[in-house]
């Protein structure tokens, strides 16, 4: 996927989850932050971050903050991607684990949630649910990086649907390129870890990939093996 062009600037301070404010073109201006996550690890005073135009011009933030630098590279922050690079990659076939797959229907309510997709293919029918990673320590891509309980009904969900004989998968697109395993964020959220391996047990597949942003290009590049 071409992430399209951006500006470099550097980070100054987040009043709330929705805003930063940003150094760019040599002043201060207000970008919007598309990522609820607490994004603690990667954004503090004088990070360099990347920075797009806001699409509406009249829009109160004139950028979005799409991009942190960390050590190990450049992190995507946009909560809406993960779907956007699963679904390419489904099309593309790119995925060996959801080789033939005829038709991808998003946004599928099942129970009392509203499922990423449902893919129809061979054998049963399968649902998934993505969500984005971006924080690692040490080499481990680590979700969720705030207590999610909208995170732990998907699980149950996704439980629910594999007692009914539909095909289950959690996916976790890990944007953080330092990332060379993944886990639960057990100290950060214990309910959503002890509900991930449950559900693991449950039949629920976990699915961690690593989309690498090189250029101006962030494809879902490999799979990553579970740590621990």
């Amino acid at each position: 996927m071409d992430i399209g062009a951006w500006k470099e600037g550097f980070f100054r301070e987040r009043p709330n989850r929705f805003l930063a404010v940003v150094e760019v073109d040599g002043g201060r201006a207000e970008a919007h932050v598309p990522d609820p996550g607490r994004l603690r690890e990667l954004l503090f005073p004088g990070v360099r971050v990347r920075l797009r135009p806001a699409a509406r011009p009249k829009r109160r933030t004139a950028w979005d903050l799409i991009g942190v630098e960390c050590p190990d590279g450049w992190v995507n922050i946009d909560s809406r991607l993960p779907n956007l690079l699963f679904a390419e990659a489904l099309r593309e076939g790119h995925l060996e684990e959801f080789s033939g797959i005829k038709e991808i229907l998003p946004e599928y309510h099942y129970g009392n949630s509203v499922l990423d997709f449902l893919l129809i293919g061979e054998g049963p029918p399968c649902l998934v649910e993505v969500k984005g990673c971006t924080l690692a320590l040490k080499g481990v891509a680590l979700f969720p990086d705030a207590p999610t309980t909208r995170g732990v009904r998907h699980l149950e969900e996704l439980v629910h649907a594999v007692q009914e004989g539909y095909r289950a998968c959690a996916v976790f697109v890990v944007k953080h390129p330092g990332a060379r395993s993944f886990a639960a964020n057990a100290e950060t959220d214990p309910l959503f870890s002890a509900v991930l391996r449950r559900a693991a047990e449950s039949g629920v597949e976990v699915i961690p990939y690593l989309a690498a942003w090189k250029g101006r290009e962030i494809r879902l590049e490999c799979r990553l093996p579970l740590a621990g």
